[in-house]
């Protein structure tokens, strides 16, 4: 069991940088694990008032659909971060470490240039839907493509984060068969 003066000490010997990560990263778990759950609770709202009030709610839908947007783009740039998503290595588990190294690279490469091209386009399709408003709940439409924007920026920052730790030689993930 580590006390807290060895836990302090293991947080303080870390870099700033991962620090920072590791935390947007929490926020970004904290933030898609409470609107599941909301998520949830309105489903039941909607049930509860369809078949027992025989008066269905009909702002579930659109809440639901934004919900569903922050769950899957947060959730992937945390996937990202973790080196959980979904990713096939088994071309890189196969060949020699040197060669295992590039294609290390070049995934975290294209995964920051596929969040870079969610960012600049969700924030553009962000700026041109924000003056109308979603039906039912009046809510600016461009909120529907925020969670893109924000996801993308993660996903460079969280691939920035992973190039980094590698060049300076820091990386710690591996590749398994599992």
């Amino acid at each position: 069991m580590i006390n807290r003066d060895e836990h302090t000490a293991s947080l303080d010997s870390r870099p700033l940088l991962d620090v920072l990560l590791d935390a947007v990263a929490a926020i970004c778990r904290f933030v898609t694990g409470v609107s599941l759950v909301f998520l949830t609770a309105i489903f039941g709202w909607l049930v509860f008032g369809r078949y027992v009030l025989n008066d269905t709610p009909t702002w579930v839908e659109q809440v639901a659909l934004l919900l569903v947007m922050v769950i899957a783009f947060l959730g992937a740039a945390v996937g990202v971060h973790e080196h959980t998503h979904l990713a096939v290595t088994a071309i890189r588990s196969a060949v020699r470490p040197r060669l295992r190294i590039v294609f290390v690279v070049a995934t975290d490469l294209i995964l920051a240039g596929f969040g870079g091209l969610m960012l600049v386009y969700g924030a553009r399709l962000t700026m041109f839907k924000w003056g109308s408003l979603i039906p039912l709940i009046n809510l600016p439409e461009g909120l529907r493509s925020l969670p893109l924007t924000i996801g993308g920026a993660l996903i460079v920052l969280f691939s920035l984060g992973h190039l980094l730790r590698l060049a300076q030689r820091r990386d710690l993930r591996s590749d398994t068969f599992e």
